[in-house]
């Protein structure tokens, strides 16, 4: 996923989160994406390595 991405979804959660008053779950949503884009990368790394051992 590109950096652009993640701009994009932050300005979309923001303007919605703003709008709805809801400040808290911006940064909350913000965290968790985050944290869910890191634990995909760190799976994406170790599948990549188990699949170079194989063959």
């Amino acid at each position: 996923m590109n950096g652009w991405l993640y701009t994009l979804y932050f300005i979309v959660i923001g303007v919605v989160s703003f709008l709805t008053g809801e400040i808290v779950t911006f940064v909350m949503l913000g965290i968790i994406l985050i944290s869910l884009t890191n634990i995909h990368t760190t799976l994406k790394e170790i599948l990549k390595t188990i699949q170079e051992k194989k063959g």
